[in-house]
């Protein structure tokens, strides 16, 4: 079984899905972390050098490797990868996804706490941050919400997001 987890940045992508990989016994991926692998260099070093359009193809590219191989595995993927190529639908062919979906106030809340570490939004003074949030939200929705299942993040812990994601999980495998 293979497992993507998509949303916004700050949404929880990567936390969820190392513990519902921890629970299950399932390999947890990061796909930006395999493509500074396999580029042997980081997101914001190819970005800087080799320019976006490299980089969202090759994230295409690496995409299509992981889902279309044989192991089993929850994906964490960037932001705005279910946003360029077919990324959602190849998503959509190889795995069961999850969109786990949170509030502006809470994606506001959360990367005001980290915008150091969030190169997009690093330079954003925090009066302009929820506008920028909310823009690009409204941009990136339609794609996020094609994954097979909505977890609303709002004001839960892990432990419950991680037990709503298993429950939705176990009842797919029902059929």
């Amino acid at each position: 079984m293979k497992l993507v987890i998509v949303g916004y940045m700050a949404s929880g992508k990567s936390i969820i899905a190392n513990k519902l990989s921890e629970m299950n016994g399932f390999l947890h991926l990061d796909l930006d972390d395999y493509i500074e692998e396999k580029e042997k260099q980081t997101i914001a070093k190819i970005f800087e050098t080799k320019g976006e359009i490299y980089f969202r193809k090759v994230e295409n590219r690496y995409l299509k490797e992981l889902l279309t191989s044989d192991k089993e595995f929850v994906l964490s993927v960037g932001g705005g990868t279910p946003c360029y190529a077919d990324n959602i639908k190849i998503i959509q062919k190889h795995a069961i996804s999850f969109y786990l979906k949170a509030s502006i106030v809470t994606i506001y809340d959360r990367l005001q706490q980290e915008k150091s570490k969030r190169p997009l939004v690093r330079n954003i003074s925090n009066s302009d941050l929820k506008e920028f949030i909310a823009k690009h939200l409204f941009e990136r929705r339609t794609f996020y919400e094609k994954a097979n299942h909505q977890i609303v993040v709002d004001n839960k812990s892990i432990n419950e997001i991680v037990a709503e994601i298993n429950y939705s999980k176990n009842a797919m495998d029902c059929f």
